[in-house]
Formats: structure tokens, sequence, C-alpha cells
């Protein structure tokens, strides 16, 4: 196989440009794209744990929301009149049927 003298010039285009000086010169150069490379891989790693504990946490208040909402429906129900009376009578407790008595200081009334 012989060498024609385009595959030469190439060979010689290429030796120009890629030599061990070039490179030796370019290594902070290829340091700084590496560093850069390992920054966005970073960045893309880190945005992707916020998002998971951003919807994590959104999950969280959608619960304690749920949560908060049914124990609030349950103190008004509990808090009604009824209620309360079911809830007292097993310790002896009734609700008035006379109307209450209203004291008066014999003082303030002159």
């Amino acid at each position: 196989m012989e060498s024609t003298p385009a595959t030469k010039e190439n060979k010689k285009g290429l030796r120009k440009w890629i030599n061990i000086r070039w490179i030796v010169r370019n290594v902070p150069f290829f340091l700084f794209l590496s560093g850069l490379a390992v920054i966005y891989i970073y960045n893309g790693h880190y945005a992707d744990k916020t998002i998971r504990n951003i919807n994590k946490a959104s999950k969280q208040l959608k619960e304690l929301e749920y949560e908060y909402k049914t124990l609030k429906s349950d103190v008004l129900f509990q808090s009604k009149q009824s209620e309360l009376a079911k809830a007292v009578a097993p310790i002896g407790l009734k609700e008035m049927t006379t109307p209450a008595i209203i004291l008066q200081d014999s003082i303030i009334n002159k």
C-alpha cells in the first residue's frame, strides 16, 4: 500500500494541529472545560433533588390540609349542643330545662 501525497498532507496537517506543545499549552483550558462540565452535571443533579423535595413537601402539605379539615369538621360536629348533651350524659350532667336566673346587684339598680 502506497501513501498518496494527499494522505501525507492530511497527516502533516493533523500533526501540525495536534502536537505535544499545543496540548501542554492548552491544559489549563481543558481543565477549565472539565470544571464547567462537573459544575453543569452537579447543577442538574441539584435541580432534580430540589424538585423532588418540593414535590414531597407539597404532598405532605396536602395531607396535612386534609387532616386539618377532617379534624375541624369533627370538632364542629362534637361541639353541637345535642352532641355535647350525649357526651356529658354518662357523668350525670343534664341540660337545663329552666332559664338561667339573672342575679342583680341592688346598688347598681338605684
